[in-house]
């Protein structure tokens, strides 16, 4: 055989193999409705179910380890112990440590009020409006939940009219006990521990934060032919519609 036959045929192999397949290690957790373990123990949620469809579509291999704390998981992260997160922001102080996928869903973070809250309450279009009215709020104790906000937060803790929670389960309960007025969170994660506690609640017509989120990949860890992959996969699933069917079926934005 021709050196140049023998050359063209390895071409022929070569490209016949399946690309090299990647493999990522997520850490498991409780965010309902994105991603919990249900009734029976398996784990489910908005998140999970789309992460599932790209890695499916990219031809990637999803790990998990068990539920770490929050401040463990960012941890082990950053040191390279996993390769991803979910439902991340972009930021430049993550720019050291991780890349960014493009965006597979937006998050977005509202207001809300117990059914039959005062039309006084119901009608605030903005935290400026709420920060210069009276009305108690109740806010997670971590987190960016837009600019307004935290411009607005330090006049509502000077005046003692700002109390946080650590679970949308705590802070639902506290909400419907009369410890706060209103209450702020991601719109789907409040909505979904009103259904389960039997909390009927009233929006406020403003959105505090709708931003697009993304998954993200351990820098050290993971490569940015890994990240092409995610990328493309996420790219044909929205064209094809698949990832819209997902969110539509949480009532996602």
């Amino acid at each position: 055989m021709r050196l140049s036959d023998f050359l063209f045929a390895a071409v022929l192999c070569i490209s016949a193999l399946p690309a090299l397949a990647c493999r990522m290690t997520m850490a498991l957790e409780q965010w309902p409705p994105y991603l919990y373990r249900d009734a029976r123990g398996s784990y489910t949620g908005l998140d999970l179910e789309l992460l599932r469809a790209i890695f499916k579509e990219a031809r990637c291999t999803l790990l998990t380890v068990p539920e770490l704390p929050t401040a463990r998981r960012q941890l082990l992260f950053q040191k390279g112990g996993l390769d991803l997160m979910l439902a991340a922001s972009e930021t430049p102080e993550r720019q050291s440590y991780a890349r960014f996928s493009i965006s597979y869903r937006d998050e977005a973070v509202g207001v809300f009020g117990k059914a039959g809250t005062p039309a006084a309450q119901r009608h605030v279009a903005s935290f400026g409006q709420l920060a210069r009215g009276k009305a108690t709020l109740l806010a997670p104790k971590v987190g960016w939940y837009g600019a307004e906000y935290a411009a607005a937060r330090p006049a509502m803790e000077k005046d003692g009219r700002l109390n946080t929670f650590g679970s949308f389960q705590q802070g639902l309960r506290m909400l419907d006990a009369g410890r706060a007025d209103l209450l702020l969170g991601d719109v789907l994660a409040v909505r979904h521990e009103a259904r389960l506690q039997g909390v009927a609640l009233t929006a406020l017509p403003f959105l505090a934060l709708r931003a697009p989120v993304h998954l993200m990949l351990n820098a050290h860890s993971t490569s940015t032919a890994d990240l092409a992959r995610l990328n493309a996969a996420i790219t044909r699933l929205e064209q094809r519609g698949v990832l819209a069917a997902i969110r539509a079926r949480y009532d996602a934005p």
